[in-house]
């Protein structure tokens, strides 16, 4: 009797959980330390870093001795826009997404007609092992492609507690490689 009548059974335990489900809850992204960090980078628009190259410090690299300058100027919702300025060299942004599982950073290089540079839209993926404060961000496929020797490449962009200086350090194979601190600056001087 009992299996004559299973397919009744089955059918009538499955009409409450069906009746009652509903579509899952959006998922609490403020936990996100990737979202986190988005939100106060958003929080520093219309702020100015202003600093230098700390390493190498024995370099022959295009930054040394040059003012660097980043300006959080262009903040929407889903992306920041950081012009970073390398002396007179106005040729840089670096670009913050908000992604589902985290942030990305992009380095994106024109010409001075506005065009791409060839060497563009390069950076990665942040980390699981970020704060609001500090995210690594992986060399991510398209870099790996673009630019073979930067695979193992992690920029790590880090903000003091008190929001007053961001330090730009680029590892490559586990090692430092570049190394900017730039502080909160009122006004930019030329």
């Amino acid at each position: 009797m009992l299996i004559k009548n299973l397919p009744l059974l089955l059918a009538v335990a499955v009409i409450p959980l069906n009746a009652h489900s509903q579509a899952p809850a959006a998922a609490d992204t403020s936990a996100v330390p990737a979202h986190q960090f988005f939100e106060v980078l958003s929080s520093l628009c219309g702020s100015h870093y202003v600093g230098e190259m700390t390493f190498p410090t024995d370099s022959q690299d295009s930054f040394k001795g040059k003012q660097l300058v980043a300006e959080f100027s262009d903040c929407a919702a889903q992306e920041i826009r950081v012009p970073f300025k390398v002396g007179e060299d106005t040729s840089r942004t670096w670009v913050f997404t908000k992604t589902a599982a985290g942030a990305r950073l992009k380095h994106d290089h024109r010409h001075k007609d506005g065009s791409p540079d060839d060497v563009t839209n390069y950076g990665g993926d942040s980390t699981d092992d970020g704060s609001a404060l500090r995210q690594a961000f992986a060399a991510d496929d398209f870099t790996q492609q673009l630019i073979p020797a930067a695979s193992t490449n992690v920029w790590n962009i880090i903000l003091s507690e008190d929001k007053q200086q961001l330090t730009y350090h680029l590892e490559r194979h586990g090692k430092p490689r570049f190394t900017a601190v730039l502080n909160k600056a009122e006004e930019v001087s030329e």
